[in-house]
């Protein structure tokens, strides 16, 4: 019964002196939150594009036009994906579909894509995806800013009343936005599935004209007090 009332008596006792430390901790400490963003230029835009034809022999000219037109345009063979191909039967026209992915760059003509591929046996032209190739970087670089503005508000913070800041004792990554899905200026209010018309009045579609990537972190930080 000794040794029980011992070891029961050890328990409580450090419970208690775990409990002064957190509290210690809590007291001797100060949470901020610090908010960084960015606006990155995108360089790349992901598109899907069908064609179409009533048989498999103008299926193929037309895959071959598309290759062509976008070979013209700036857009390498290795950034053009197939993606599917569809036989409908039951249709008097247009019997064969098939579907691509395609990717251009800055140094591809976006004029010259919608331009040239406004024809007939293009069934339909989506954009995708925009995108910067460095997004990564740029996603790091604005983490990195937002925990040194938790480092120096508490900097401030602390100095107001006489005091330090010292180690980070413990870092939240918050909720973060990022717009990556944008949408070129000329096409908004329009419907994201984009047919091809001609329009009124000519419409620039370069990437000038494409809103920037808007990048948005927060980190919550914890600080000793010294």
């Amino acid at each position: 019964m000794k040794l029980k009332h011992f070891l029961l008596i050890g328990i409580l006792t450090l419970g208690s002196f775990v409990n002064a430390q957190t509290q210690e901790v809590k007291k001797n400490a100060i949470e901020v939150t610090g908010v960084a963003e960015m606006e990155v230029e995108p360089d790349e835009i992901i598109f899907s594009i069908g064609i179409k034809a009533d048989n498999k022999n103008d299926l193929a000219d037309n895959e071959k036009k598309l290759f062509e037109t976008l070979k013209n345009a700036g857009v390498k063979n290795e950034d053009i994906k197939f993606k599917s191909m569809y036989q409908n039967i039951y249709s008097k026209t247009a019997k064969f579909t098939k579907s691509y992915q395609f990717k251009a760059s800055t140094k591809s003509s976006l004029s010259k894509i919608f331009g040239d591929l406004n024809q007939k046996w293009v069934s339909s032209l989506n954009i995708t995806e925009v995108k910067n190739t460095k997004i990564a970087d740029f996603r790091k670089a604005v983490k990195i800013n937002a925990l040194k503005a938790t480092k120096e508000k508490a900097d401030y913070l602390l100095e107001s009343m006489g005091k330090k800041t010292g180690n980070a004792l413990e870092i939240v990554e918050i909720e973060d936005y990022t717009s990556d899905m944008i949408m070129p200026a000329a096409y908004k209010g329009r419907a994201s599935n984009i047919q091809l018309e001609t329009a009124d009045a000519p419409v620039d579609y370069s990437f000038d004209n494409i809103e920037n990537i808007k990048l948005k972190y927060s980190i919550k930080t914890r600080y000793e007090i010294l």
